[in-house]
Parts: C-alpha cells; sequence; structure tokens
C-alpha cells in the first residue's frame, strides 16, 4: 500500500515512502542517528528536521544536522548524560559529542502569547522575545520559516514528511516562506538575510510574494541583535557563496541595512572598488573550496575598504598627516559598523593594520622595505594590495613590485633597492625608489601671554 493514503495521516500531509527518496542512512552523522534512535526507542517521536533534510534531497552535505521530537527538553537531558539545556528564547537541548553538537528542539506549538517561564510566548511589536509552547509536529510545520526547511525525516520507517508543500519548492527550486510574509518578518527580520542568504546557497529564486516586503520592513534589521547580525555575516559570507550572497543582498536591496558603509561606497559608481569587492569575495570562495583557512577580519576589511580609504583621503586633504588621516577613518568607519554588526575586536584589531600598512607600500626604501616585510600581518595586507590592481596601472605594477621583491634572497633585494630596479615576470624592471609622500606636520598653538597650560 502507498504510505501516502494511511488511513492515520492528517489530511494534506505527503507522505514520501524510503524507496522515493534520496536520503541515505549513511549520509546523516552516527552523532545524529544515535540521538534519533535512542529517542525512538524510549517511545518518543524522533525526526530530523530543517536544512539537513533540504540538503541531503538536493544531494548535498549537510554539516549541521538538527532534531526534532515531542520530547521536552527536560526529558532529552534524562536520556543524555552528554546534554545541555540552552536558551531563553527558544529553550532547546545540545548534545555533545565531541566537536559535534546534535541540536534537539522540542515540537513548537502555536498557542496564544501568555505566562513566564516554561512553556510561554511573549510577543512584543510583532517580535517575538520568547517562544516555548510545545505542541504536535503539524504545528511544528507550520512555525518554521520556509516551506523547504519544514521538511521531517522519520527514523521510524525512513520516510519524508511534507506538511506545507516543500518538496514542490525543491522540484521549482524556490524560497517561500510558510504563512504571511509581512507577518513573518516582523516576528523575526533575520528571516529576511536567511531568505537571501539561502536563495543564493541553493541557486533557488525568491518567491515575489516573499521578497516583496523587503523594501518597506528592510529597516527592522537595524534593530536586530548586532552580535546574531555578526553570526548571519558569517553565513553569508564564510559558508563557500559569499560572492553570491553579497549580490543576492544587494539586489534585494538589503546590503545597506547590514554594511551601510560598503553600500554608500558602491553606490558612488567605483567600479575599481566593486571589482575589489567582487574579487575578494570570490578568492574567499575559492578558499573555502579548497579546505584553507580563511579569516573574517581580511573579508570585513574588503567590504569596508571603500569607505575608510575615502575618508582617509579627505582627512589627509584637511591637513592631517597620514598616519593619523587613516587611524580616523579606521576608527569612525569601524565604529558605525559595529553599530550594526558586533564585529569582535580581534577582527577588527587585524582589519585596521591591514589598512594602515596599504599606504606604507608606496614607500619603497631599504629600511622601510625591509620593516614592512616582517611585519606579522604583512602577508594579509599584501594579498589585499594584489585586490587593488583594477584602481590604477601604478597600483598593478606596485603589488607585481611587491610579489617579486619577496622571491628575491634579502642580499639580492637590499642589493636592488641600493639601485637599478627589482625584475619583473616580463623581463624589465620595477624601480627601486618611489616618491615619499611629503609629510604635513600639524601645527603646535602657540600660547598667549599670560598663558600657563601645561606649565
Amino acid at each position: 500500500m502507498n504510505s501516502e493514503s494511511r488511513s492515520d495521516v492528517p489530511p494534506g500531509v505527503r507522505i514520501i515512502p524510503r524507496e522515493q527518496h534520496s536520503i541515505s542512512r549513511k549520509n546523516i552523522s552516527k552523532a545524529a542517528l544515535r540521538v534519533l534512535y535512542r529517542l525512538h526507542d524510549a517511545g518518543f517521536a524522533a525526526y530530523l528536521v530543517g536544512g539537513a533534510v533540504r540538503d541531503l534531497l538536493l544531494g548535498g552535505h549537510p554539516k549541521d544536522f538538527d532534531v526534532a521530537t515531542n520530547a521536552t527538553p527536560e526529558e532529552v537531558k534524562g536520556l543524555f548524560r552528554n546534554c545541555r539545556l540552552i536558551g531563553r528564547r527558544f529553550r532547546l537541548a545540545h548534545v555533545v559529542f565531541g566537536p559535534e553538537i546534535i541540536e534537539v528542539a522540542t515540537f513548537r506549538g502555536t498557542g496564544e502569547e501568555g505566562g513566564e517561564g516554561e512553556g510561554d510566548r511573549h510577543i512584543v511589536d510583532g517580535r517575538i522575545v520568547r517562544d516555548n509552547i510545545w505542541g504536535t509536529i503539524e504545528e511544528d510545520a507550520v512555525r518554521r520559516d520556509f516551506r523547504v526547511n519544514a521538511l521531517y525525516y522519520d527514523i521510524a520507517d525512513f520516510s519524508v514528511r511534507d506538511y506545507v508543500g516543500g518538496m514542490q519548492d525543491l522540484e521549482d527550486r524556490t524560497m517561500r516562506l510558510i504563512g504571511d510574509p509581512e507577518q513573518r518578518y516582523r516576528e523575526d527580520p533575520v528571516r529576511m538575510l536567511r531568505a537571501a542568504r539561502l536563495a543564493a546557497k541553493l541557486g533557488f529564486t525568491i518567491d515575489p510574494t516573499a521578497s516583496a516586503p523587503f523594501k518597506k520592513l528592510g529597516h527592522l534589521l537595524t534593530e536586530a541583535s548586532p552580535a546574531r547580525l555578526f553570526d548571519e555575516s558569517l553565513k553569508l559570507f564564510l559558508a563557500g557563496h559569499g560572492l553570491k550572497s553579497f549580490k543576492m543582498l544587494e539586489a534585494c536591496g538589503l546590503l545597506e541595512f547590514l554594511f551601510p558603509a560598503t553600500a554608500r561606497a558602491l553606490e558612488r559608481g567605483d567600479h575599481a572598488l566593486r571589482a575589489l569587492v567582487e574579487q575578494g569575495l570570490a578568492n574567499t570562495d575559492a578558499r573555502i573550496a579548497e579546505g584553507k583557512s580563511v579569516t573574517p577580519a581580511f573579508l570585513y576589511a574588503v567590504l569596508l575598504w571603500g569607505e575608510v580609504r575615502d575618508q582617509a583621503h579627505g582627512w589627509m586633504a584637511q591637513g592631517f598627516e597620514m598616519n593619523e588621516a587613516w587611524q580616523r577613518a579606521a576608527v569612525h568607519v569601524v565604529g558605525e559598523q559595529c553599530q550594526r554588526v558586533a564585529i569582535p575586536r580581534r577582527f577588527t584589531f587585524t582589519m585596521e593594520e591591514i589598512w594602515a600598512l596599504q599606504p606604507r607600500f608606496e614607500q619603497i626604501h631599504r629600511k622601510r622595505v625591509f620593516r614592512l616585510m616582517s611585519h606579522p600581518r604583512f602577508r594579509a595586507a599584501f594579498d589585499f594590495l594584489l585586490l587593488r590592481a583594477h584602481e590604477s596601472t601604478g597600483m598593478r605594477e606596485l603589488g607585481e613590485w611587491w610579489a617579486h621583491a619577496q622571491q628575491l634572497p634579502p642580499e639580492m633585494l637590499a642589493a636592488a633597492l641600493g639601485g637599478g630596479g627589482v625584475p619583473v615576470h616580463d623581463g624589465s624592471t620595477v624601480a627601486a625608489t618611489a616618491p615619499a609622500r611629503k609629510r604635513r606636520r600639524r601645527r603646535k598653538p602657540t600660547r598667549g601671554k599670560g598663558d600657563t597650560s601645561g606649565a
């Protein structure tokens, strides 16, 4: 008998039996399987849910595996000694297996607001601030955000359950929200970023009804937690599809609410800056695909470069010394950005060093060259310099000079810096000296007669 016609299945629910879908247990993490089987053996319902089911059905390899169950967080903790309960807004159980964490969520219900502590739902100005009402799997499905994320893999019979049309969306390669889009975005504005991110990651389109409220409600992102937006920005740009995510954010009109300085700089029509940003994102995607390490600091330095550069040049035009101008620009831009996205200090410090080293690449003198090459941030700053090749022919040649200078033994480089230039790949040479920028000193204020300040 076809399982879709079973009498115990509620109307409108689609059950896809094991032989009709592509999910195999060999592609599910062993830790997730242990959690699923233990819950099932204890008499609880146990489902793999969300992005893992979606990606497995699309032939992908999920990194995270989430579980949904009718067991309460306390009941889950009673089954696993390696479990900890977290969250106030959403009460969850984390079952820890070494470096891997399986997140276990109790089915959410659709009950009314009220009460305090466990088992309540609290809404402020349309936004869910606490949601711990337990319910059924049917209620849990309609409480999720996108239909493709509301698919459940049942460990009891290895079927996939579809309560809201998620399988159809996978076939259509379309992101559709569950429920009224405007209401769902008001409940949680970050869902707008998730729509853009998932569409970019999966190569899906966003259904017009889901994207229509972006223009009207995008400003709500400015009220979201900066710490949460930092986590979301990592998912956008450091998960292997950063360039697609960036273009999707621009197309959806959401970039200005996440990175306002970046949006402003790009709106000025600087084609070289756009090339730098897009190449930086593409390089990051390539490194991730090759299994190489990446640092958020470098990518944030790329995204904010245009505004920092323009402000630094503005300060220098007003007579500020070069180092002070760059420092002022960096502090201002980073300060503004951290009001939206809480970039940790360990990253902003590196960003500021990468920016501050850029003008020093133009000072090609013996002592300064060797001093710069010994700087701990030299390699990151040099990689950044290469991204600036589209700014001008001179910038491209400067990048070539430093690239080939690094290939020379120290004694040969020292001799080249003494005169004659450093050879480049086409057999020509690049001058070993460059005109230093004239340093402007700010005049100290003169004291008037009778002024004893500082005495």
